[in-house]
């Protein structure tokens, strides 16, 4: 349960001014009361005195008194108190309470504590119980006479008297105490109130801070602890406004570079839990839902990532690097650059860099080929041409048998040298994009005319027939007439390459939108499915035995790829083994 603080204010204001009351409660009571009483025994014994003079005044010789109960009662109505005039061996003789039978039968005084203490010390005091009339009272005893030999007076005040002072004084104590009280609770409500209430201002702004508002202030402008404490929340407002708004700003900047970053990031805590991934990390391993506190593993279901971060977690090193091959979602190599956070000597968790590496891994693979391909392909007519030249050179030049059949091989071999290496510049111009090339609108007919002339002699010796369907609606391609050209030949030669004898080549050209397609089909042996999607790759074969027979370079097909990329095209393959394949390419028309 929540108490204000100007309620606790006043209960503590209002506990205190009680606690001090009760004590003062106490002191003026106990004070009071004995000043009452005190006062009381004086006046008494004013009284007691002044009835020892009258009596003294009234006695005659040797201490003779007469009349004693005529004089009490006539003392005691003066001085309204009861009145008790004693022999001095203890006889009553006169008694305002009493009449003269009831005298002659009260008991001897003798032995009562006043009478005993006023004849030791002329004066004695003493509060009892009277059983001749009932009551409790105050006895005050002097003696009197010459001497004081003749007899003792006596006053009586019913101790009910001094109770009802008491009583009066009580009351008149606690009504005032209670009026203090009563008005300290009251200035002490209004006092609390006026105090709490600017700190119950700022509390409800410091509430509105906390909930990100810090347009609200305190208007209190008192020139006090107050006022400071005012004045300070104000500043120290303006500052956590002008700090969030900085940190907002860089963490706006931080996600934009984490957003931006091709490399995947990950922020682990001291315990391995995730703290961050950014977008690219949560692309690459598609996370959908969010990693945040949860362990590497759950979130990329990947073990290899959470050896790397329990790694680095462990050992502690100042840089941590490996390379790991993930499978799912698909085959990737990433290398993942590691570094713990070390403050004050405390591991507070580590940063992941992960870098996708696989094209580049990719890249090296192909260049490895490519240089062992390249040294292959060049290594054949190389050999050929140096070993049938020192052939000639050893004396085959005199063997006129079979020194043009050795000349016809070496010019045979230069020239499939010549070929690769006219395909490796032009492969390497169109990659860098450096070859040149200027487009046209373009006719096809007398593109494929010009192509089929420079294999006609092929096509005859191996018997196939020949289909060209051209409709006469096709419109022109914009085109290098060169280079489209040079794409016609390639595929057209690898067609009447691998068809056999007495096979069938078919041209068949058609429109598709804003492109012009075109597909070549044989009847050759056909392309396992396996290799159809690496059968544009440079120097790669199918039949590598029957490509080196045939005098392929194996640039061809990549040579095509990409001529017609870049032409704005794509290019494609569909083929059965055994059944034969249609290569298929689309050009933009015009």
């Amino acid at each position: 349960m929540k108490i204000k603080l100007h309620w606790k204010l006043t209960l503590i204001f209002c506990s205190a001014v009680t606690i001090g009351l009760v004590i003062g409660y106490f002191y003026l009571v106990g004070n009071l009361k004995g000043y009452v009483e005190h006062n009381l025994e004086n006046t008494l014994r004013y009284q007691v005195l002044s009835g020892k003079d009258l009596i003294e005044s009234r006695i005659s010789g040797q201490n003779i008194l007469t009349d004693a109960d005529t004089l009490a009662e006539k003392i005691g109505k003066q001085q309204e108190v009861r009145v008790t005039i004693i022999k001095r061996d203890g006889t009553v003789i006169g008694d305002t309470e009493l009449n003269a039978e009831e005298i002659a039968q009260v008991e001897n005084h003798l032995d009562r504590p006043e009478i005993q203490e006023a004849i030791t010390k002329g004066l004695g005091i003493s509060k009892r119980y009277s059983y001749t009339i009932k009551k409790y009272l105050l006895y005050m005893a002097v003696p009197f006479g010459m001497d004081n030999s003749a007899g003792f007076i006596r006053y009586a005040v019913p101790i009910s008297y001094i109770e009802m002072l008491e009583g009066k004084l009580d009351k008149t104590i606690t009504g005032a105490l209670l009026l203090v009280f009563l008005l300290s609770l009251t200035f002490t409500f209004v006092i609390s109130f006026v105090v709490s209430r600017p700190l119950a201002e700022m509390a409800r702004v410091a509430r509105a801070m906390a909930k990100g508002d810090f347009s609200r202030k305190p208007f209190i402008y008192s020139r006090d602890e107050i006022g400071d404490l005012a004045m300070a929340l104000s500043y120290m407002s303006d500052e956590i406004k002008g700090k969030i708004e900085r940190i907002k700003q860089e963490g706006v900047k931080l996600d934009a570079v984490l957003s931006s970053m091709f490399e995947g990031i990950m922020v682990v805590d001291e315990k391995g839990h995730i703290l961050l991934m950014n977008p690219s990390l949560r692309k690459l391993f598609f996370v959908d839902s969010s990693p945040e506190n949860k362990s590497p593993v759950e979130a990329i279901r990947n073990p290899q990532i959470q050896d790397a971060v329990d790694k680095i977690l462990k050992d502690k090193r100042n840089l941590f690097s490996e390379e790991v091959t993930v499978g799912q979602p698909e085959e990737k190599v990433l290398k993942i650059n590691a570094v713990p956070i070390i403050r004050n000597d405390v591991l507070e968790g580590a940063v992941l860099v992960f870098h996708d590496i696989t094209e580049l891994r990719k890249l090296e693979r192909v260049r490895q080929d490519f240089v062992a391909n390249v040294s292959h392909e060049l290594r054949t007519p190389i050999s050929s041409i140096k070993g049938y030249s020192e052939t000639l050179l050893e004396g085959a030049l005199e063997d006129k048998d079979n020194v043009r059949e050795f000349i016809s091989i070496i010019y045979q071999d230069s020239n499939r040298l010549a070929n690769l290496i006219d395909d490796l510049l032009d492969l390497s111009k169109i990659e860098s994009g450096k070859m040149k090339m200027a487009f046209a609108p373009l006719d096809l007919k007398p593109i494929l005319k010009r192509c089929f002339e420079v294999l006609e002699k092929s096509i005859k010796d191996k018997n196939l027939s020949l289909s060209i369907n051209i409709p006469d609606s096709i419109p022109k391609v914009i085109a290098d007439d060169k280079r489209l050209a040079q794409v016609f030949l390639n595929l057209l030669d690898n067609a009447v390459k691998y068809t056999g004898d007495g096979g069938s080549i078919k041209v068949e050209v058609s429109e598709s939108g804003s492109l012009v397609q075109i597909d070549i089909t044989d009847t050759g042996m056909g392309i396992p499915e396996k290799d159809i999607s690496r059968i544009f790759e440079r120097f790669y074969r199918v039949d590598k035995a029957r490509s080196r027979e045939l005098g392929g370079t194996g640039l061809g097909l990549s040579i095509v790829k990409h001529i017609v990329l870049s032409h704005g095209g794509q290019v494609w393959v569909k083929s059965e083994p055994g059944l034969g394949s249609t290569f298929s390419f689309t050009i933009p028309h015009a």
